[in-house]
C-alpha cells in the first residue's frame, strides 16, 4: 500500500502542499485503492435453483458462521426439500412464504468476500408475477448469473429476463446450467443450451456471455473444476466473478444530484449525495442545472474528514465558496459541461402493476432525486419478448415492455439510460396507492419539448375575470349514467346566465360527437376522453367563464389530474350519487336496457366500473330533491 501511494505521488509533487493537504491526499489515495465490489444477481425461470447456487457459494467459500450453520441444519430438516442434507437454498430465502413453497418471492440481498472481490449478490425471484422485484435487484447490479436447468433448457422467463437484463444496461451475464446432474454431466446437453441461448439473445448488447456447466446442489465446477465434467475447459463460476471486468469508461461529465442540504448549524451549509458520474475537486467551478448558479467548491467534506477530490460512486458533501440556492432534487454539474433538460422523452417501459397503464393517466416520476408529475402520452408499440416483435398496444399490462412516449409537468435534468443509469432510469409510482407501477429507461428527448415554448400573454386570467365581472371556475359534474348531471348542469346555467354570469356547459355525449369523436368507451379511451376535456375546461376558464363539465368520469385519478391541472382553487367537484337502481330505472338513453342485454359492453356500472369520490365538494341525490333545488344548493357553495 505504500508503495502504492509513493508511486502514484512522489515526494517532488507534493513538497509544495501543505501538511494537512498531504494527509488528505494519502487518505484519499488509500481509499480509491481498497478492494472493489461487484453487485450481480441471479435470475432466470422459476426452480432453475437460484437461491440453492448462492447458499452452496456462501458455504463453499466459508461465508457461514457455525451457529448459523447449526440454524440451517435445523431449518434443512423442517423445511427442506434435499431430505437429510443441507437445503442451501434456506440461506437466501428468508420468507416464512419462501420457505413453505420451495420458491423465492422477495428480492434477497446477500453480502460476502474472498481475499480478491467484495460481493453483493441479489437473489431474485423467477416467477412471472414477481418480474417487478426482478427489475429491482437488476437496477444496480453490474453483472447478471443467469441460470437455466439443464432438464428443461431455455424458458419464456429465461428469454424475459435476458432480454430485462439486456434493457436495463447490464452488459456481463454467466450463463449457469444448472443441475448438470440430473441429465448426467452429457455435454451434449449443455453445448445446446449454450447454442440456443446465443440465438436467443443475439439482439441483445452483452459485451461477454460465460456458460457454465453447474450442479449447484454438488458444487460442481464452483470453486473448483469438476471431474465430472472433464471435458469442460472454462474457469470456475468462482474465477468469473472475481475477475469480470464491469468497469465503466471514464466520463468526464459530473453528475452530482443533490440528495439533501446539510445544514447542522448557522455556519455550515453544504450539499449531500453520492458522485453519479465524473469528478469533482476542490476550485472546480459547479453549476445547478435548473437554475444556471454557479460556484466554486470549497471544501468535500466526508464522515472520514476532508478530501481534496471526489470520483463516481463517492458520498460526500459540497460546500460552495458562496451562497447558491440548491435543494434535493437539484443536479449539479462541472460549468463548462452543463447538463441537459426536459418536459417531455421518449423511454422503454417495464409495466410492473396489475392495474393497466394507460395513456393521459397521469403519475408520479422519480428521475434521481428529482420528482414531477407525469402521463404516458403515447404508446408506440409493445415488444414481444419471444420474437422481439413490434405490436400495436393501446394500454400495459402486468410485465409488458414498451417503448412509450412521456410528458411531464416541468422540466427534469436527464441523459440517456445508456449513458447514465442514475439521469436515465427513472420510476413511474401510483398518485394513490404510492405503489411503484413501471420503470423506465429514457431512449431520448423528444425534439418539440425543444422546439415548443410557452407564450406569453399580455392580457391574464385575473384581467378577464374583471371584465367579466366573476372569478373562473370549473364545476365537474360526477357520477352514473341517468344521475341527473346534464339536468342539474343545465339548471344551474340559467340561474348564472339570469345573474350575468359567463357561463358554458361541457356536455359528455355533445363533447363526444366533435372533439373525441375518435374514442370509444374502453378504460383506455375514457382516461383519454378525460383528459381531453379537462384540457378544454382549463382554457375555459382561463377565460375567466364559469365552466360546467357533466361527464360520468368513473375514475378518481383522471378527477384527481383534472383538479390538479386546474387548481384545486378553481374546481368544485359534485358527486351526483343518485343511486344506480335509480339511474338504470330512469335509462333515459336506453343503454341500462342494452347492457343487460349484453348489447353493450364497457357500461358504467353494469360491466365496467366507478369509482366514487372520497371528499367530493358537493353531494347531490336527485333520487332526494329536484334538479332545481339541486341548482339552488351548488349556488350557496359557488
Amino acid at each position: 500500500m505504500a508503495g502504492a501511494h509513493q508511486s502514484a505521488c512522489p515526494p517532488s509533487a507534493t513538497s509544495d502542499i501543505s501538511d494537512a493537504n498531504a494527509r488528505r491526499l494519502d487518505r484519499w489515495l488509500r481509499q480509491r485503492a481498497q478492494q472493489d465490489t461487484l453487485r450481480f444477481l441471479t435470475c432466470g425461470s422459476v426452480d432453475d435453483g437460484k437461491s440453492t447456487l448462492i447458499g452452496r457459494l456462501l458455504w463453499e467459500t466459508g461465508q457461514i458462521p457455525d451457529d448459523q450453520l447449526a440454524a440451517l441444519q435445523a431449518d434443512s430438516r423442517r423445511h427442506g426439500t434435499q431430505g437429510h442434507d443441507i437445503d442451501f437454498a434456506l440461506l437466501a430465502d428468508g420468507l416464512a412464504a419462501e420457505r413453505e413453497q420451495g420458491i423465492t418471492i422477495d428480492v434477497a440481498y446477500r453480502f460476502f468476500a474472498t481475499p480478491r472481490r467484495k460481493f453483493i449478490v441479489a437473489d431474485t425471484p423467477g416467477h412471472e408475477q414477481f418480474t417487478r422485484n426482478m427489475v429491482t435487484g437488476a437496477s444496480t447490479a453490474d453483472a447478471a448469473v443467469l441460470l437455466i436447468d439443464a432438464r428443461r433448457g431455455i424458458q419464456t422467463q429465461t428469454r424475459h429476463h435476458a432480454y430485462l437484463v439486456s434493457l436495463l444496461g447490464i452488459r456481463h451475464i454467466a450463463v449457469a446450467v444448472n443441475k448438470m446432474d440430473l441429465v448426467g454431466y452429457e455435454q451434449r446437453v449443455f453445448d445446446d443450451i449454450v447454442e440456443s441461448f446465443a440465438g436467443a439473445t443475439a439482439e441483445c448488447s452483452f459485451s461477454s456471455v460465460t456458460p457454465f456447466p453447474l450442479s449447484a446442489i454438488r458444487g460442481d465446477n464452483l470453486t473448483s473444476p469438476s471431474p465430472r465434467t472433464a471435458w469442460y475447459r472454462g474457469p470456475t463460476f468462482l474465477e468469473f466473478l472475481e475477475t469480470v471486468d464491469t468497469t465503466q469508461p471514464p466520463d468526464g461529465k459530473l453528475i452530482f444530484p443533490v440528495q439533501w442540504v446539510n445544514r447542522p448549524n448557522p455556519d455550515f451549509r453544504g450539499w449531500s449525495g453520492t458522485v453519479a458520474a465524473g469528478r469533482v475537486a476542490l476550485g472546480d467551478r459547479i453549476r445547478v442545472t435548473a437554475s444556471g448558479e454557479t460556484a466554486r467548491v470549497a471544501r468535500l467534506v466526508t464522515m472520514s474528514g476532508d478530501l481534496p477530490a471526489a470520483e463516481a460512486g463517492d458520498a460526500v458533501t459540497i460546500v460552495a465558496d458562496r451562497e447558491v440556492d440548491a435543494s434535493r432534487g437539484d443536479v449539479l454539474a462541472h460549468a463548462e459541461q452543463p447538463l441537459e433538460t426536459t418536459d417531455q422523452f421518449e423511454a422503454t417501459l417495464v409495466w410492473m402493476s396489475e392495474e393497466a397503464g394507460m395513456p393521459g393517466r397521469v403519475y408520479e416520476c422519480k428521475l434521481a432525486h428529482q420528482w414531477a408529475a407525469a402521463s404516458i402520452s403515447a404508446i408506440s408499440y409493445r415488444i414481444d419478448v419471444n420474437t422481439r416483435r413490434h405490436e400495436l398496444c393501446r394500454a400495459l399490462a402486468l410485465n409488458d415492455i414498451a417503448v412509450c412516449k412521456f410528458a411531464l409537468s416541468r422540466n427534469v435534468v436527464f441523459e440517456q439510460y445508456e449513458r447514465s443509469r442514475t439521469l436515465g432510469g427513472f420510476i413511474l409510482v401510483d398518485k394513490f396507492s404510492h405503489a411503484t407501477v413501471a420503470a423506465g429507461m429514457i431512449r431520448h428527448s423528444l425534439r418539440r419539448a425543444q422546439n415548443v415554448h410557452r407564450q406569453s400573454l399580455s392580457i391574464r386570467r385575473e384581467d378577464r375575470e374583471r371584465l367579466n365581472g366573476h372569478r373562473g371556475k370549473v364545476i365537474w359534474f360526477t357520477g352514473l349514467s341517468g344521475s341527473g348531471k346534464s339536468t342539474i348542469a343545465n339548471a344551474l346555467e340559467e340561474v348564472l346566465h339570469s345573474q350575468g354570469k359567463r357561463t358554458y356547459i361541457l356536455d359528455g355525449d355533445n363533447i363526444r360527437q366533435g372533439l373525441n369523436k375518435d374514442l370509444g368507451f374502453a378504460d383506455v379511451d375514457r382516461v383519454e376522453n378525460i383528459r381531453r376535456v379537462a384540457e378544454v375546461a382549463k382554457l375555459m376558464m382561463d377565460a375567466g367563464m364559469i365552466v360546467m363539465t357533466a361527464f360520468i368520469s368513473p375514475f378518481r385519478a383522471e378527477r384527481e389530474m383534472a383538479r390538479q391541472l386546474i387548481g384545486a382553487e378553481h374546481f368544485l367537484e359534485v358527486f351526483v350519487a343518485t343511486p344506480l337502481a335509480i339511474c338504470e330505472q330512469r335509462d333515459p338513453k336506453g343503454l341500462y336496457k342494452k347492457a343487460r342485454a349484453g348489447a353493450l359492453p364497457n357500461m358504467t356500472g353494469v360491466s365496467s366500473s366507478y369509482e366514487p369520490p372520497d371528499a367530493p365538494s358537493v353531494v347531490v341525490d336527485t333520487a332526494q330533491i329536484s334538479a332545481e333545488e339541486a341548482a339552488a344548493m351548488l349556488i350557496q357553495a359557488l
